[in-house]
């Protein structure tokens, strides 16, 4: 008589925020696959749904809450989990409905409290999870989560109470992870934490062996080691520390990808003093230039905060002038919003929301005609480029400038013939604000 398997629950997920918290998401996913669960891919077919939160503004606050209303209201069977499980009272007071809520990287909370939701029914007779684990992302490329919490104390920003202090990975288990998602077909590696030039400062008298030589926890070694695994290795978060200097060859050398994400948040010394960040603009500008020199085609992307307490017209004259003089490839920004437990909220003079607007919209313009000028410069030259996307009459992807959902896009005609996950030579015909257009040679 044949055996009749068991049907397993089904979990959903909806997960909110950063890159970090999608990693999150993808380990608890993985973790329930490797239990017997199977996903659903909506609010019907799901036993159980998860919402994994983000609690850094309060603006972020309230669409995780609007996601917790609408998995309730379609599914009725909600646990939550992310940096807003810090504040379960302020959930259950809202939705006394939800079956569980845990904070921030809580992996063995959240799936204990599925398994209590909805138990699983474990098989030996089905194959339940991939060597590289469950993805959220598409095949081609992967987060890299090497460390979690943060030793910063910046003004504005709560997440060392939501998340700790720093704790890094050991490198061999990163480096271990990235083989496997690189054998599972991940082409690009991108590295996050919330401080990734801090990586190792916690364990950096426990070098580990890797493929019989060495490993030091240090964002230049692991940088080293990852770019003998992947093809493309991208660098997320990284704080401006002097031995980020220390990469820049490596990026000359075709290791890594000539990309730094630089949160430098600001360019005024006032402004930086009262964020609690280092205020030396002037240095940050000389070391720019010198990457420069060593790596011609370094692009490096930052965000910038407007409107801060006290912010005044000439605090923001000077980083407009700043950005004229560094001439980044890739900002954002964004208006300062309090955030609910943040030291800045107590400091005076904050800005009218009016006022926030038209600056936000200024630096928006000016960053806009910095990268259309340094796009233009790229028109008739051949740049590699990862396909994200193929259709009938083209493709879409990105140059190593451009990092997934946050960056530009390079638009290509006469290309159905590539493939998601390649990595070709593209003569650039066109651009514009953000994006290039091209013909893969």
């Amino acid at each position: 008589m044949a055996t009749r398997l068991p049907s397993p629950p089904r979990v959903g997920m909806v997960s909110l925020g950063c890159p970090k918290n999608l990693v999150d998401s993808e380990r608890i996913l993985t973790q329930l696959r490797a239990d017997g669960y199977q996903m659903s891919a909506d609010y019907a077919g799901a036993d159980v749904v998860l919402v994994n939160t983000c609690g850094f503004l309060d603006s972020a606050k309230e669409e995780s809450l609007e996601a917790i209303g609408e998995a309730i209201a379609e599914n009725g069977r909600v646990i939550v989990t992310g940096c807003m499980g810090k504040e379960a009272e302020v959930i259950r007071t809202r939705f006394p409905q939800v079956l569980a809520v845990t904070g921030a990287h809580q992996y063995e909370q959240v799936v204990e409290a599925v398994h209590a939701a909805a138990p699983a029914n474990l098989s030996p007779y089905i194959d339940l999870i991939p060597d590289a684990g469950l993805k959220l992302t598409p095949r081609h490329y992967s987060y890299l989560k090497i460390s979690e919490g943060c030793n910063h104390r910046c003004s504005f920003c709560i997440i060392p109470s939501l998340r700790g202090d720093l704790v890094s990975r050991r490198p061999d288990a990163i480096l271990r992870e990235a083989e496997k998602l690189v054998a599972a077909g991940t082409r690009e590696l991108l590295v996050i934490s919330q401080d990734t030039s801090a990586y190792g400062i916690d364990i950096r008298k426990e070098p580990r062996m890797w493929h019989g030589r060495e490993v030091v926890p240090h964002m230049t070694d692991l940088a080293r080691e990852l770019g003998r695994i992947a093809p493309w290795v991208r660098l997320h978060y990284v704080y401006p520390y002097p031995h980020v200097d220390q990469v820049i060859p490596l990026m000359a050398e075709g290791l890594v990808l000539p990309y730094l994400d630089i949160p430098f948040q600001h360019a005024a010394p006032s402004v930086l003093k009262r964020m609690k960040r280092p205020g030396n603009d002037a240095k940050v500008l000389s070391r720019i230039h010198q990457w420069r020199d060593i790596c011609p085609d370094i692009a490096i992307r930052s965000t910038f905060v407007v409107g801060f307490p006290g912010e005044t017209e000439a605090d923001f004259e000077y980083l407009l002038d700043w950005l004229d003089e560094a001439q980044l490839d890739r900002v954002g920004a964004f208006r300062f919003e309090p955030v609910e437990g943040a030291a800045a909220n107590a400091l005076p003079d904050h800005v009218p929301e009016a006022l926030k607007e038209e600056r936000y919209q200024r630096i928006m313009a000016k960053t806009a005609a910095i990268s259309a000028a340094k796009l233009a410069a790229k028109v008739g030259r051949t740049l590699p480029v990862i396909i994200d996307e193929v259709g009938d009459e083209g493709a879409t992807g990105r140059s190593q400038a451009d990092a997934p959902e946050i960056d530009g896009q390079v638009f290509l005609r006469d290309a159905a013939h590539l493939a998601v996950g390649d990595i070709v030579g593209v003569s650039i015909e066109d651009a514009d604000d953000h994006d290039l257009y091209g013909v893969p040679v």
